[in-house]
């Protein structure tokens, strides 16, 4: 039997709406997990009378938190894509990332996307007139909306075994 691929079409895309859920959602989950980092590094000082540990969660420098949250961005949207191909704010807002024949994206479109997101003022351009935002384009990925998709793609799915029936 032949794997039926699926062409992303406009109708598919996620919305403005969803990708402006998904960016607000992420950099919060991501800021959550660097305060949650650093409030353990301090609990585990001072229950251990550590205090260069306390002392070192306490006294980052600017430089040394964006190199964190940096770190930490590109872990948690290079991670979650490659492994889920979405992450926990497309979970929530039912979305994915796909490629344009319906593929889960490789590590290194994944990559290619997630290095993308540290151009200045990235996270805005899917708000322009195409809903697909920079590190869509420069990894020639999608972001649709996940029920939408697999409702397409089952369907095509019974429309070539119907085929072949025949």
């Amino acid at each position: 039997m032949e794997n039926t691929k699926i062409m992303v079409t406009e109708d598919l895309l996620a919305t403005r709406w969803q990708r402006f859920l998904n960016c607000i959602i992420d950099l919060l989950i991501v800021h959550t997990i660097l305060i949650s980092i650093a409030t353990t590094a301090v609990i585990i000082g001072d229950i251990t009378n550590n205090n260069d540990l306390s002392n070192w969660a306490k006294s980052t420098t600017t430089f040394e938190r964006l190199f964190f949250w940096a770190v930490m961005l590109f872990l948690y949207y290079f991670l979650t894509e490659t492994y889920f191909s979405r992450t926990f704010a497309k979970y929530f807002t039912k979305t994915i990332v796909v490629t344009k024949n319906g593929s889960r994206p490789n590590k290194r479109a994944i990559s290619i996307r997630t290095l993308s997101r540290f151009i200045p003022l990235e996270a805005l351009t899917f708000l322009s007139g195409d809903l697909r935002g920079l590190h869509d384009l420069f990894s020639d990925t999608y972001v649709v909306r996940k029920h939408e998709f697999n409702h397409k793609r089952e369907l095509l799915h019974f429309l070539d075994e119907a085929m072949q029936i025949d």
